[in-house]
């Protein structure tokens, strides 16, 4: 059952993606930006009820809303994803991750599916010199999540099939989908970065194409799971996608799946791409945004991969959301909406 969410306005919102550990000047620049949401990541050694309660009380203290929480230790797990010896294991503590975010009033989290982590190849310039992440498909030699490096041609011994990994996916999703429900817990599942057909011997075969996200939405059944849907992942596609992201957000929106939007541009689609500004990458930021209003899209966006202006991130941050929320303003001025 998906449960009203406690302190969560409707209509568009924007959040920062912030430490789950912050001090003071912290609180303050998310404040001083004029944002009232935040998303929080840990670790599995601090995914509790209580330390996620904790979190929630800290932020509101400070006059800001928990959006979401993730566990990276639940999040682009092999083991779930390849059938691995401890895959029950990982499902279960997934669970509880869910849960305890229930108990604790959070409503939503991230969830990934990639086996092998995410890949980039050596950082490039974008504007002005800015050092940004990059992916160039010739060069790719791995994928990393956390500490762990996954190396071609074989991150795992041997190649999977999509049928192996769409049974995996099945699996997972049948079990997680009662619990998220119960908990009133919804999950948004991001796609898979780069959204590349094969790496490493696994296919990226449901989380890298429009086709890929509608089967899986069938298959899951639930009001509680949707898209965390990750502009740049979508532009990084491109034609590989099948539907560009607009068609998606219309497509997706107008079924109540989008819960979370990761806003952020590149210079071009695969093979090579670098992340950019909002306002350098091929895509026109403003039509995104158009499109989110119009399905009446009432998530949080993200600036997310912000390129490096100064050595100072909030820099970056600063300029990016205050970027999203003029197009925010134009939009809602276009839609008549104050």
């Amino acid at each position: 059952m998906l449960i009203p969410r406690k302190g969560v306005q409707p209509g568009l919102k924007i959040a920062a993606q912030v430490t789950s550990e912050p001090s003071a000047d912290d609180l303050a620049f998310i404040r001083r930006m004029g944002v009232d949401y935040v998303v929080l990541w840990t670790d599995g050694e601090k995914a509790s009820h209580e330390y996620y309660a904790s979190r929630r009380r800290l932020f509101e203290e400070a006059g800001l809303t928990v959006y979401g929480f993730g566990n990276s230790d639940v999040h682009n797990q092999d083991a779930i994803v390849l059938n691995l010896p401890n895959r029950d294991e990982k499902i279960e503590e997934y669970k509880r991750h869910v849960r305890n975010l229930g108990r604790a009033g959070i409503r939503y989290t991230t969830y990934a599916h990639m086996a092998n982590g995410i890949w980039s190849t050596a950082s490039e310039p974008t504007r002005g010199g800015a050092q940004a992440r990059a992916f160039d498909l010739d060069k790719a030699e791995y994928g990393d999540w956390g500490a762990v490096k996954y190396y071609a041609p074989l991150s795992h011994g041997r190649a999977y099939s999509e049928e192996e990994i769409w049974d995996n996916f099945e699996y997972f999703i049948r079990h997680v989908v009662p619990v998220a429900e119960e908990a009133g817990v919804r999950i948004g599942i991001h796609p898979d970065d780069p959204p590349v057909p094969e790496l490493g011997g696994v296919p990226r075969c449901i989380f890298s194409s429009f086709e890929g996200y509608r089967r899986a939405m069938e298959m899951a059944d639930s009001s509680n799971v949707g898209l965390c849907l990750c502009v740049g992942c979508w532009l990084e596609g491109g034609e590989l996608m099948g539907k560009d992201v607009l068609e998606t957000i219309r497509y997706f929106g107008e079924r109540g799946k989008l819960f979370k939007v990761h806003f952020r541009n590149v210079n071009h689609p695969l093979p090579h791409f670098v992340e950019t500004f909002l306002d350098d990458g091929y895509m026109d930021m403003y039509q995104v945004m158009r499109a989110l209003r119009a399905v009446d899209f009432d998530g949080v966006i993200i600036a997310d991969h912000i390129p490096l202006m100064t050595e100072d991130h909030r820099v970056g941050t600063a300029y990016s959301i205050g970027y999203i929320k003029a197009l925010m303003e134009r939009a809602d001025a276009e839609f008549g909406t104050t």
